[in-house]
């Protein structure tokens, strides 16, 4: 799915369009898109430009600008199991500010991935995740997280991306959870839009741009495996 949108993403693009790539393409492999209609949100996709923190809902009137940087989230679900990924992209050439946070965020992901050891703890994958983004003076978004999933589209355990090692689940080889950072270039508190009328859509506390990446993955016995491409 991502690889279809990267193929395909341009400026002057409208996030539907994106949402029917990956309707499209999930629905010719016998798959779900698990967004559909989750507790009303409208969309196959979640479509996050700029301060768009996640849960971006397509539309026809979001058009892609030169310059932008957009986080494209999906879930499937294949034979009654979920999987969750997102991938940032940025449209034409954009501020070297923006370049840093999109790289930035993604390191975050595998900074986490690579603390991600079998019997660790949640902790210590929210620490690595915490001390890489504050070298930038990023901030970690604390009000969502990843999450447990495999029968149900959210289980435990709550993948948090800061706080101490040592503290939260013990994550055992077995375990499948998202780890998703969100990384913003200000603060990290986040609100609700109140334009979005499905209550869907989270903002940047200070409207700053911010940057997301996502894998799922499960625990082995040597370190995680990512599940999603």
């Amino acid at each position: 799915m991502l690889d279809a949108v990267a193929a395909e993403i341009h400026a002057g693009m409208n996030t539907l369009e994106i949402d029917k790539i990956c309707y499209d393409i999930c629905t010719s492999h016998g798959a779900t898109p698990a967004c559909l209609n989750y507790e009303g949100f409208p969309k196959s996709v979640c479509t996050s430009i700029n301060e768009v923190v996640c849960h971006g809902i397509p539309k026809e009137e979001d058009v892609l600008e030169e310059g932008d940087i957009i986080n494209v989230d999906f879930t499937t679900i294949y034979n009654g199991y979920f999987a969750d990924a997102s991938r940032m992209f940025i449209i034409g050439k954009t501020t070297p500010e923006k370049e840093q946070l999109v790289r930035v965020a993604k390191e975050c992901l595998d900074i986490g991935a690579e603390a991600a050891k079998p019997f660790c703890f949640v902790g210590d994958i929210g620490h690595a995740i915490e001390k890489h983004a504050k070298k930038y003076n990023y901030g970690i978004v604390r009000d969502l997280c990843g999450h447990g999933v495999g029968l149900k589209f959210h289980e435990e355990p709550d993948v948090v991306h800061y706080g101490h090692c040592g503290t939260g689940m013990l994550l055992v080889p077995g375990m499948v959870f998202t780890i998703e950072p969100m990384v913003n270039m200000g603060t990290w508190k986040v609100f609700i839009d109140a334009d979005d009328e499905y209550g869907w859509e989270v903002i940047t506390g200070d409207e700053l741009p911010s940057a997301q990446w996502e894998h799922t993955y499960v625990m082995t016995e040597h370190g995680v495996e990512i599940l999603t491409y």
